[in-house]
């Protein structure tokens, strides 16, 4: 960028998309991360720390070990004009970039050492119970599953999924080998089914199904979609580009519909594909180089996103087995599990903000 000028730029949330952005561009903008939490948590890895609390250490990495230039601004944006964000705290922050990156809404804690005492708690709730109960099919649940029948064999796991058959952003056959391996592990698994949540406390041994079914359990895990970090939106300039589930529209330059310095980025986008990771990091890239063309006033053409014409994805079976829906076929094994699920793509995430991979 130009040295006389550092365009300033506003990234709205600390997950995976907006960690990025806020890394690729601080060494060429005056860079300000507004995010709740104290770090940011590597998502992959989050099932693998509640059986093994030791690897959040890898999993949470403090902002400020990675961004070495730019700022932290610890809360939540409040609102924003097409000059300024405002946070909950009454900052105001001036921009010449925005890049709306605040996928869901974070509820959690919000500094590293209490949300490792969170996953210490999770593990120890774990180990107490005999019988555990995980509500949700989707990536989330199964690969928690996978996670808790591998490392803790003599558990009795039941998997209770409100849709016709598990992880169903991915096709038929990624869900068929899913639930056969599960089944092989022994693994009871009930599809078709909900669970009210409103009336589950942690101390909820007896469950009671859609369908009338009783399920019981030492211990439960809700592994179900998150809210959308969308609320704050509808104080903005960009209220009137959320559709009709709460996502912001944009362009083929991920900036958001009609906007030329406003960008969206990861599960906020309206993009039609599944909302995955390493998507996010990919949106990151396509915004930085933008931001970094825009603030040169270059006149080559701005880097285009292009979607994922079919659904493709990994879900990790514990620390050896991944099942994998790819370009070629779904397959189910070792050698999609060398891929993931040693580490869970942690390594590769920690290396990619410049750190070192353990």
């Amino acid at each position: 960028m130009n040295s006389t000028h550092r365009s300033k730029v506003v990234v709205v949330g600390g997950g995976v998309a907006g960690a990025h952005v806020a890394k690729f561009l601080e060494n060429d903008a005056d860079v300000t991360l507004i995010d709740p939490k104290d770090h940011f948590e590597i998502p992959y890895g989050g099932l693998r720390c509640v059986v093994d609390p030791t690897f959040a250490q890898l999993c949470l990495v403090p902002h400020t070990e990675y961004l070495k230039n730019a700022k932290h601004v610890a809360g939540s944006a409040d609102s924003a004009s097409s000059t300024d964000v405002v946070t909950t705290f009454g900052e105001n922050l001036p921009y010449d970039f925005l890049v709306v990156a605040t996928g869901s809404a974070h509820t959690g804690p919000i500094t590293k050492a209490e949300r490792i005492k969170h996953f210490q708690s999770e593990h120890q709730k774990l180990k107490d119970g005999s019988t555990v109960l995980i509500i949700g099919g989707g990536p989330v649940g199964v690969e928690l599953a996978g996670e808790i029948v591998v490392d803790f064999p003599e558990k009795k796991v039941i998997l209770l999924h409100s849709g016709k058959r598990l992880i169903e952003f991915l096709g038929p056959g990624a869900s068929k080998k899913a639930y056969d391996w599960l089944k092989s592990k022994k693994v009871e698994i009930y599809l078709n089914e909900r669970i009210d949540l409103g009336n589950l406390s942690p101390t909820t041994r007896e469950f009671t199904t859609s369908t009338g079914k009783v399920l019981n359990a030492d211990c439960h895990f809700v592994c179900v979609g998150k809210k959308l970090g969308s609320s704050w939106l509808h104080k903005t300039i960009v209220k009137d580009k959320l559709d009709q589930n709460e996502r912001l529209r944009v362009d083929k330059h991920l900036r958001v519909e009609g906007e030329t310095n406003v960008f969206a980025c990861g599960d906020i986008t309206a993009i039609k594909e599944i909302k995955q990771g390493f998507l996010a990091g990919k949106h990151a890239k396509v915004i930085a180089d933008n931001i970094k063309r825009l603030s040169n006033n270059s006149c080559g053409k701005l880097a285009t996103y292009k979607p994922l014409d079919s659904p493709m994805g990994m879900v990790s079976l514990g620390r050896n087995i991944a099942v994998a829906q790819l370009p070629f076929g779904t397959v189910i094994g070792r050698l999609p599990g060398m891929m993931k699920s040693k580490d869970l793509f942690v390594g590769k995430t920690r290396k990619g903000l410049g750190l070192q991979a353990t």
